[in-house]
């Protein structure tokens, strides 16, 4: 595979770390176009995160897992909560708490998120083969271990 000569005299890692950004911009860009209902790439990305992960999250929590503040946080969730897909209550263990967690019609919401973007999601895999896709997932998901035990 040729390398351009520019990146060939960075370190691997950053001409990596270039490329995953780049490649960021794209399907972040590909995917708020898909989205349905005029859902924002941050209040799908939160929707998925609560299907993923599960459970009751606090909005401090949620702001750090995203690394985005809390003001921007709670600005989506209240939007999210607006439209039925998220529920904010009072957090029991701490009266100044709340505790944020995903709706039926979130869930609904998510899935249809995901079918919306199907068609671009199957041209990608008609282009790269199936092995490819698993080896990049694996390293991929192995990177951002690394990069997630070492936050600021």
């Amino acid at each position: 595979m040729p390398v351009n000569k520019a990146v060939s005299e960075e370190p691997l890692a950053f001409s990596l770390l270039t490329e995953i950004g780049i490649i960021e911009q794209l399907s972040s860009n590909i995917l708020e176009q898909g989205l349905p209902d005029g859902l924002k790439l941050s209040q799908f990305v939160v929707l998925h995160h609560f299907c993923r992960l599960g459970g009751d999250w606090n909005p401090v929590r949620l702001a750090n897992a995203f690394q985005v503040t809390k003001g921007a946080m709670t600005n989506t969730l209240q939007r999210l909560e607006k439209r039925g897909l998220v529920t904010i209550r009072p957090n029991p263990c701490d009266g100044r708490g709340k505790l944020v967690s995903i709706t039926k019609a979130g869930r609904d919401m998510r899935k249809q998120c995901i079918k919306s973007v199907d068609p671009v999601i199957a041209s990608l895999s008609e282009k790269i083969a199936r092995e490819d896709l698993l080896v990049a997932l694996s390293v991929l998901e192995n990177i951002r271990k690394r990069l997630d035990t070492n936050r600021p």
